[in-house]
């Protein structure tokens, strides 16, 4: 119950401050406010206790202080967040990308198919306006070409009419619908194939131009998705090193704090700001790299299939069916999946571009002129010299051997692993008062309760090895004034979580109680059995009684057979019977007879005590006539 009260109060504190925001002339998300809450708890600097009970005055100092957050101007830091919130709220894995473009197609489609498989034509008009119907959908499906253009609405209807011609049509509306759905697919699969073909035919054996067949909007996305990716990371990375470079410079211990007048927390700032942004494009990056090796490997086995079906298909040749089908569904599968490719590179490309904004805050605030200003004649090492420079400085297992450490020459898969801090170096966060150098695993990967850790150089290492579980704190410490750490550096599970303090009891601290644990590690193999799904498998023991009793009703089912106009094209069914006997039979004869109903009269029962009864008998006699 105090939970639920909790979560109302903080719901409450959210709402009121998204209300003020709007006030005020911003829009924002109850996400993004109330992760602005838990950083300004957590800030060291706006001291809030959390051994005690806020108060009143308390709550409303963290609503100020909210929403001085949320409106600041040009603030990186803030961009940095929506950034996060952005690609968390857009961006999916690439299985989850094909399922979602799928069920968009899938429903688009919908209304179509369900108009055929519920058609009941009956007359030729009708006949006609099913077969366009169907038209329609393969157009539709395939996107080659439009239903819009009729030179493509003429060259599906011909491939169409190979397959299946307008006069047998009947054959296809006694089906099932399920059995509808089915072979409509197979239609799209088979003409789309045909149309595929008969496109790459008018052009060069050599020269395939598959992409001049998928719409505009695909064709401008493999043009410019790889490319324009590839671009806005080189750009960013130019200016990570850039900051990484003036930061390294002013956060030198050389350097007094009173000599150093620069904005080293703006500073901060547009780091973080242009390393989470490097971040999500290296994602974006490596899934469009994922895309174009798969349209490549699809275009090679595609040119490979219509030069296989150039070879078969010969002009003025019959060529049966069961030969050329199976190569042009071959033929739709691949181009679908070239399709399904193309479309999410321009999901990718639309992600890339929507990140472009949140860059803008760190651009006004220092310009290209004031960083090289700051930078001199300091040389802004790339990433690659960093790690090409340090590769040489490996760690010597022996100096610690209170520590495990993964080294490259027992360990080939050291970049693969987990790093934690998003493999930048805890010990230089902390050193240099939140610089991020990204670790060099060449050096050795520290194995500290389960969590691995890169450094930027080989003291560093050492140093955090003597005493890793202090350097973990400090880093947890120092990511706490500034939030847009917490997703850049993974910290999320070394942060406690944030509750209202107007609603606690009395007595109980802001932070969860601690609760002791035993870290153990098991390892098991990956698949200790092949999987075997079996799709006729049945659990249901109901269900099982319901199949036994509809199997053994088929054996005493009678069947019948029947032809319509309609279904003259199917399969002719004979039925054989015992022809009648003839027999006689005889029962009993049946007559009845008619007698006079009998009557009698009585005098005397009422009156006198002594009175005498006197009976008359008046039935009639039997062989009086009436």
């Amino acid at each position: 119950m105090f939970r639920a009260r909790t979560e109302r109060v903080i719901k409450t504190i959210i709402c009121e401050i998204v209300e003020e925001c709007v006030n005020r002339g911003h829009s924002f998300s109850e996400t993004l406010v109330g992760f602005m809450v838990k950083a300004v708890v957590l800030n060291p600097t706006n001291g809030f206790d959390v051994d005690h009970t806020l108060s009143e005055e308390d709550v409303q100092r963290l609503k100020q202080l909210c929403l001085d957050k949320l409106t600041e101007e040009s603030s990186p830091g803030l961009d940095t967040i929506k950034m996060q919130l952005y690609f968390e709220m857009n961006y999916a894995s690439r299985r989850e990308f094909l399922a979602e473009i799928h069920r968009i197609l899938e429903f688009k489609l919908s209304g179509v198919r369900r108009e055929i498989t519920d058609n009941r034509a009956k007359s030729r008009d009708d006949f006609h306006t099913l077969y366009h119907q169907i038209i329609t959908y393969i157009l539709l499906r395939s996107a080659v070409g439009s239903p819009a253009n009729f030179s493509c609405v003429q060259d599906t209807n011909a491939a169409l009419q190979s397959v299946l011609p307008l006069n047998d049509l009947g054959a296809f509306l006694v089906l099932l619908k399920k059995d509808k759905e089915q072979q409509l697919k197979e239609l799209t699969m088979i003409v789309t194939g045909i149309r595929i073909f008969n496109e790459a035919s008018k052009q060069k054996e050599d020269l395939l131009g598959l992409h001049k067949l998928m719409p505009a909007v695909l064709q401008e996305a493999l043009q410019v998705s790889d490319r324009s990716i590839k671009n806005e990371l080189s750009i960013t990375q130019g200016l990570v090193w850039r900051y990484t470079a003036v930061l390294e410079k002013l956060t030198h211990p050389n350097i007094q704090s009173a000599q150093c007048e620069m904005p080293i927390t703006q500073l901060k700032q547009a780091l973080y700001n242009v390393r989470q942004h490097e971040n999500f494009l290296k994602i974006l990056q490596s899934d469009a790299s994922v895309c174009c090796q798969h349209m490549e490997s699809q275009q090679e086995k595609l040119s490979s299939v219509l030069k296989q079906l150039r070879q078969t298909v010969q002009p003025n040749t019959a060529i049966p069916g069961s030969t050329v089908f199976p190569l042009f569904k071959t033929v739709t599968k691949l181009w679908f999946e070239l399709q399904d490719e193309a479309e999410l590179l321009h999901i990718l490309s639309n992600i890339t571009v929507g990140l472009k904004p949140f860059l803008v805050s760190q651009a006004k605030r220092f310009s290209k002129a004031y960083i090289d200003s700051l930078l001199e004649e300091t040389e802004a090492k790339t990433d690659a010299n960093r790690l090409a420079a340090s590769s040489v400085e490996q760690i010597d297992p022996n100096l610690l051997n209170t520590q495990a450490w993964l080294l490259p020459h027992a360990n080939d898969r050291l970049k693969e692993l987990p790093l934690e801090y998003n493999g930048f170096c805890g010990y230089m966060f902390v050193n240099r008062d939140g610089l991020l150098i990204p670790g060099n695993p060449s050096i050795g990967v520290l194995e500290h309760k389960e969590r691995f850790y890169a450094f930027s150089s080989r003291e560093a290492a050492l140093a955090f090895a003597s005493s890793p579980d202090d350097f973990v704190a400090q880093v947890a410490e120092k990511s706490k004034f500034f939030p847009e750490l917490f997703q850049l550096l993974r910290l999320h599970q070394q942060l406690p979580s944030v509750r209202s303090c107007s609603e606690r009891e009395p007595g109980q601290s802001l932070w969860p109680m601690h609760i002791n644990k035993r870290e153990i590690g098991i390892q098991t193999d990956t698949h200790p059995v092949e999987t075997h799904i079996d799709k006729s498998y049945e659990w249901n023991e109901w269900e099982l009684r319901r199949k036994a009793i509809k199997l053994a009703n088929i054996r005493t089912t009678v069947t019948h057979s029947m032809q319509t106009n309609l279904s003259h094209m199917r399969r002719d069914n004979v039925s054989q019977t015992w022809p009648p006997k003839e027999a006689f039979s005889q029962t009993t004869r049946e007559s009845g007879s008619n007698v006079p109903n009998p009557q009698t009269y009585l005098q005397g029962l009422r009156g006198q005590r002594d009175a005498t009864v006197l009976k008359v008998d008046l039935t009639r006699p039997v062989e009086e006539k009436p």
